[in-house]
């Protein structure tokens, strides 16, 4: 009955690391994914800045 109860108590320890160890790693992918969210806004605007710019000059072009 000890080996059983020394087993479990194993298998639940090893489990409440392996959760720990998943909520680092998921704080972890959230940060990466709102700093990739970011970028990607940040280049989005990047473009429309530009296509902006392309249209006001394509729209100067004499034609």
């Amino acid at each position: 009955m000890d080996e059983e109860f020394e087993s479990l108590e194993a298998k639940v320890s090893q489990f409440v690391q392996m959760c720990e160890r998943l909520r680092v790693e998921n704080m972890e992918l959230r940060q990466q994914l709102a700093t990739a969210s970011n970028d990607a806004k940040r280049l989005n605007d990047k473009i429309d800045g530009a296509r902006n710019r392309l249209e006001g000059l394509l729209a100067r072009l004499p034609g």
